[in-house]
């Protein structure tokens, strides 16, 4: 009977893939609509009202491609694809060829880069320095910071931890990235953690969106089903000081007579009256939030990533002066360094879900949509699977040892990736074989796919990132660019920071006498 299935399955793939089109009218279509599109843009020089950055953390190009293929096919394009400029980052950080999420976050919201590990603190502060940490001049402000100081609401989405890699320079200056809460702090320190300068200190105090999990670092000996024994220490802390900062956050929305509100699952999320709410703090887990396909959608279970943001929106969108919101999909990084390429590519799905929901509630005649990574991971696409094949299945026997391997396999990987054994030939001599893959079933989300390296966790990657963008000076992303420079991008076409007036305005001056300039010597 399982041979008849498998048979039946074949005869299905191969109809699907006979029906593939590969005509010359076919590719010429294509490219002719391409080609009628790029003729089409034009540049939106408005200034940029609200903005929305989307870090797909771990999001490489392969990562990418695996989404597009496993959504559509080949062919077929991701609503951030579609959008009109776009280019690359480099993530290399300030000493670190291969970067970590909070650097790279620090690079990209506060326009330098940093050492990593470190968060909102300039490239003089190493790890663990706190007293240095503790310099006015080392402590980066942030575009959020910079979006509050011109009348802009700001926000965050995330994930993760609130007080997490990505969003935490958002808000927060620290010697240590694992400086979440006291706990993991040394004894004696005059530096304060993460979730205290969340909320205790500016800018962060003033943020009108809070969205994501982290409980256990706002709240002494906080206590829950939902902590993922794998990102227990040294990543993880629980506070232990008694502190209850989601409390302190309460209190001082009451005294500054704020109309706030602050939810914990879904049912409480979904009854927040948005009219009467200004300010907005949602912590959804004690530690991540689940993988999407694990999520509790019950009353008492927690949002999607699309769901945060419709929220987010609907806070931020009531400033006349506009906005600036920040939203991370953390989990595809999560998903990369246990080896589950499936699960990542899921969660890279709910992250594009996100952008077309930000998309449809905004006008970009106004508002810079910005699509971009942190950094990648050592995830690869290989041999030469058929067009129209499952990205997660195999691709072909290997022509060295005859052993089928998957399309997608990792440079690095955990506890399972490693698919080796010692195999025992017919002669009592021994060598190392790998394991079939076609004996398991790769098609599941926590299939683990195979590393040429074995580690604790599978490590990022060190290659550029993508990055797309629709909305106003969204063209300022056209070729390859560091990683530092999208700070700088956005400040301008949010006239924001250095460039909120004179400058900005010199700048635009130069910039259309230049193309004066040109015009004139063509016509002589």
């Amino acid at each position: 009977m399982r041979s008849r299935t498998v048979l039946a399955f074949c005869a299905l793939v191969a109809v699907a893939r006979s029906a593939l089109r590969s005509d010359q009218q076919y590719w010429n279509d294509l490219a002719h609509d391409e080609l009628e599109e790029a003729l089409k843009m034009q540049w939106n020089l408005n200034p940029a009202k609200n903005v929305i950055l989307f870090i797909g953390d771990g999001m490489g190009p392969n990562t990418v491609t695996s989404l597009r293929i496993h959504k559509g096919g080949e062919s077929h394009r991701l609503v951030f694809e579609k959008f009109p400029h776009m280019g690359l980052l480099k993530t290399y950080s300030a000493n670190k060829m291969v970067p970590d999420s909070a650097c790279t976050a620090t690079a990209m919201f506060s326009g330098v880069k940093t050492n990593q590990d470190t968060v909102g603190v300039d490239a003089t502060v190493q790890h663990q320095d706190c007293m240095t940490s503790l310099r006015p001049h080392a402590r980066l402000e942030s575009l959020a910071a910079l979006a509050l100081k011109a009348g802009k609401s700001t926000g965050f989405v995330t994930t993760m931890r609130v007080t997490h890699a990505t969003p935490s320079p958002l808000y927060a200056h620290s010697a240590s990235r694992r400086w979440e809460c006291e706990a993991l702090m040394p004894a004696g320190t005059s530096c304060k953690d993460i979730a205290r300068q969340l909320i205790e200190d500016w800018p962060g105090r003033d943020f009108q969106v809070i969205m994501g999990g982290g409980r256990q670092q706002l709240i002494s000996n906080a206590t829950g089903t939902d902590i993922d024994p794998i990102s227990i220490s040294p990543w993880t802390c629980y506070r232990q000081d008694g502190r209850n900062l989601i409390k302190t956050y309460m209190i001082d929305k009451k005294t500054r007579n704020l109309k706030h509100e602050v939810v914990m699952n879904n049912k409480e999320l979904n009854e927040v009256d948005f009219d009467e709410t200004d300010y907005l703090l949602g912590i959804f887990s004690n530690e991540h939030l689940s993988y999407e396909h694990l999520r509790n959608k019950s009353p008492e279970g927690m949002p999607s990533i699309s769901e945060m943001v419709t929220a987010a929106i609907k806070v931020l969108q009531k400033n006349k002066n506009g906005y600036f919101l920040m939203v991370e999909g953390g989990n595809i990084d999560m998903a990369h360094h246990r080896g589950w390429a499936k699960i990542a590519v899921n969660e890279a799905a709910a992250m594009e879900e996100a952008v077309k929901v930000a998309a449809d509630m905004t006008d970009e005649r106004d508002t810079l949509l910005v699509v971009t990574s942190d950094h990648t991971h050592s995830l690869s696409i290989n041999g030469y699977p058929d067009r129209g094949s499952s990205i997660f299945g195999i691709a072909q026997p290997s022509s060295y040892d005859g052993v089928n391997y998957t399309t997608l396999s990792y440079g690095t990987g955990g506890p399972g990736s490693f698919q080796y054994y010692v195999k025992t030939e017919a002669d009592g001599t021994k060598k190392v074989a790998r394991k079939d893959p076609s004996e398991d079933d790769t098609e599941r989300y926590n299939y683990t796919q195979i590393a040429g390296i074995q580690l604790i966790e599978n490590y990022h990657g060190g290659g550029d990132v993508a990055i797309y963008a629709r909305g106003p000076y969204s063209h300022l992303f056209h070729n390859v660019h560091e990683q530092h420079y999208v700070f700088h991008a956005i400040s301008y076409a949010a006239k924001i920071g250095e460039y909120s007036s004179g400058t900005a305005t010199v700048f635009a001056n130069i910039w259309q006498l230049s193309i004066i300039t040109i015009i004139t010597i063509l016509l002589l």
